[in-house]
């Protein structure tokens, strides 16, 4: 199950998510990788990738056939000889070079191809950058499903309406078996009149693609995060509170990696 996390908003917790189901992944010991396509390379320092490594996201993009991915990705930090599998491929702010026009169809396609012999994982994690330039359609291309990281705030509803919408014209033209998982909220703020009218906002618009639970607003996944540690081994009610929504997201991306597509016949 190859899925991209993506929004074209920055700052709203894109990068959380990815982390907060590469922990719930990792609490149920399912093998699992992460490709950190962010220039800003934030998912490889939350996942304890710390040490400079001789290979990054780069080689992954120039080369997607010339280096499988066994010799690209390294262990997450959060793994150790008694835990699960968590590989990385780390990211690099020199990926933000790649992000230009893409060269046709074949460029669009490079992330796809480095992942045809990526049979060892069962769940593939991109996160993407916050814009839709070459890194992001590289992502959706290889995925088949993407899930949309919104705030509940004016700004964060539209971008997630113009994610959306890039997503389906993507769907029409390179990526067929792409398909929009949902959208996830995140700092979401119960008592906040705020928050409750732009998840109302958003329900109205997209409807079941609103995805439940939102995602609390807890200084306890801050808190992991800076410490570089899963939200499943933080401590403490909120942390728990928290593991247990990307447990749920977590098991709904399962469902959907096991229907496997119809294959067509002539």
């Amino acid at each position: 199950m190859v899925l991209s996390i993506c929004s074209l908003k920055g700052g709203v917790g894109k990068t959380s998510v990815v982390l907060g189901l590469a922990s719930a992944a990792l609490s149920r010991e399912i093998p699992t990788l992460v490709i950190d396509l962010d220039p800003q390379a934030d998912a490889t320092v939350g996942l304890n990738v710390i040490d400079e490594q001789p290979t990054s996201v780069v080689d992954l993009l120039r080369h997607p056939r010339r280096r499988p991915i066994s010799q690209l990705a390294v262990a997450s930090g959060w793994t150790d000889s008694t835990t699960g599998r968590l590989d990385v491929v780390p990211g690099s702010e020199a990926g933000a070079a790649l992000d230009g026009p893409p060269d046709g169809e074949r460029g669009l396609g490079r992330v796809r191809r480095a992942l045809e012999k990526a049979d060892d994982y069962r769940l593939v994690l991109l996160d993407c950058p916050p814009s839709f330039g070459t890194l992001t359609r590289n992502a959706l291309v290889a995925s088949r499903r993407a899930l949309v990281v919104s705030e509940p705030g004016l700004f964060s509803v539209t971008a997630a309406d113009r994610a959306l919408r890039a997503i389906d014209s993507l769907r029409r033209s390179s990526a067929p078996q792409l398909q929009p998982l949902g959208v996830l909220v995140n700092r979401f703020r119960d008592r906040s009149p705020e928050h409750r009218f732009r998840v109302g906002e958003l329900t109205d618009m997209f409807g079941p693609l609103v995805l439940t639970p939102a995602l609390p607003e807890r200084s306890a996944l801050q808190q992991a995060q800076g410490a570089s540690q899963p939200i499943h081994e933080w401590p403490g009610p909120a942390a728990r509170e928290l593991a247990d929504a990307f447990d749920h997201h977590l098991a709904r991306v399962l469902r959907v990696g096991s229907r496997q597509p119809k294959r067509r016949t002539a």
